[in-house]
């Protein structure tokens, strides 16, 4: 699919009906599509309960919107990054190792702009509002121990929607506003901005050779069924 801009809750549409498609079409083992987002938004994830009075008035004062996303995980800032959508038809059972699996094309297709990323190690935090404030097994990390890539998963009869988002230039005055700490620091110079969605697409194939890669484009009827599923996932303080 191509890179798209939209709103937080259509994205977040999108990535659900791209899952929901699997149910009912199990020719198709694998989608994958990148986009950016309309302004600047904050998702927060399924279970999260609550936000911080100082984040409620820092995302009231900046006019920052707000979506849920259908996957877990704590609150992202949107903005200066560049958001992945993974879809899997047949991912393994265990969620450690689909998350393995599922993030390999990332880390070789990074290796290959030489930048090195692995997993990180710590222990997910509920109370930590922040999604990049830790990271976990399912994030990939620098050689500085810089959070680059976070991830979150949902699944559905076995099959796995992971999407994520890869920081590039977080807006460090922002970030500090929102979330009281100081912002990761933005991606290499040599990273490139323009065009890293091609440059991880290419990866996703040499990863996945058996996988019959097209171009695909939403349709009318998608694009019309998106915008009545949209507002699910907004999210109003």
């Amino acid at each position: 699919f191509p890179t798209v801009n939209m709103s937080g809750p259509e994205q977040m549409a999108i990535d659900v009906m791209l899952l929901e498609k699997f149910l009912v079409n199990s020719e198709i083992s694998m989608a994958l599509r990148f986009y950016t987002w309309e302004g600047v938004w904050l998702s927060i994830g399924k279970n999260q309960k609550y936000l911080p009075e100082s984040m409620k008035k820092a995302i009231i004062n900046k006019g920052v919107q707000i979506v849920r996303r259908p996957s877990g995980g704590n609150a992202v800032l949107h903005c200066g990054g560049l958001t992945y959508s993974l879809v899997w038809l047949s991912p393994p059972r265990r969620r450690r190792e689909a998350y393995y699996q599922a993030s390999q094309w990332l880390i070789r297709g990074f290796s290959e702009l030489g930048f090195t990323l692995r997993f990180g190690n710590q222990l997910p935090n509920p109370l930590e509002g922040n999604c990049f404030s830790t990271s976990t097994a399912a994030d990939l990390i620098d050689d500085e121990g810089n959070k680059r890539v976070g991830s979150a998963q949902l699944w559905r009869k076995g099959h796995l929607l992971q999407h994520g988002e890869i920081l590039l230039d977080p807006p460090s005055e922002l970030w500090m506003e929102i979330f009281k700490t100081k912002a990761p620091k933005p991606a290499p110079h040599y990273i490139p901005r323009k065009g890293l969605d091609e440059n991880l697409l290419n990866s996703s194939r040499s990863y996945w050779p058996e996988i019959d890669w097209q171009h695909e484009k939403l349709t009318k009827k998608e694009l019309d069924s998106i915008a009545i599923t949209a507002e699910k996932y907004s999210f109003k303080i």
